[in-house]
């Protein structure tokens, strides 16, 4: 390379290259330039994956979430489809209990019933049976002796006529 001036004052430069040095000189640079991209478009891609993994746990994160509301509104749904049919099943109970219970009570007082229309029956037959005795003339002849016997169906009631 030299420089050179002119009587004017202007400067001259004279560069003498080697096209040999020149053509390595701009390998190494492409060399290096290639390198540079090669290691960007690597960094690149290994960005584009932890972008894709980070993006999938989101995903994955949101599903979790989301599966886990659902399951909890299921659980929540069932434990009130069993309240309500606890609910259903101890009115049903109380209802019949009660019904038992008024079949019950009539059963009984129908049966009270009976049992004082049998009673008021032989009442009355032991009232007839004592007015004709007392009517009597041997009064003193005879006594009576009385047994009853009362049962869920009936009442016997038995009557002796004792001479002594």
């Amino acid at each position: 390379m030299g420089i050179r001036f002119c009587k004017d004052g202007h400067l001259i430069l004279i560069v003498i290259e080697d096209s040999e040095e020149i053509t390595a000189w701009k390998m190494k640079k492409q060399r290096q330039l290639s390198k540079k991209k090669k290691a960007l478009k690597e960094r690149i891609k290994a960005a584009t994956k932890i972008q894709a993994w980070w993006r999938g746990t989101l995903v994955r994160r949101t599903l979790l979430h989301a599966a886990l509301r659902a399951w909890v509104i299921q659980c929540w749904w069932r434990m009130t489809l069993d309240r309500r049919l606890q609910k259903k099943r101890r009115a049903a109970l109380i209802t019949y209990a009660h019904a038992e219970r008024a079949v019950v009570k009539l059963q009984s007082l129908v049966r009270m019933w009976r049992v004082h229309w049998r009673y008021c029956q032989v009442l009355n037959a032991i009232y007839i049976i004592q007015c004709h005795w007392q009517c009597h003339n041997c009064q003193t002849c005879a006594l009576l002796r009385g047994h009853c016997v009362v049962t869920a169906t009936h009442l016997q009631f038995h009557i002796e006529i004792i001479n002594p």
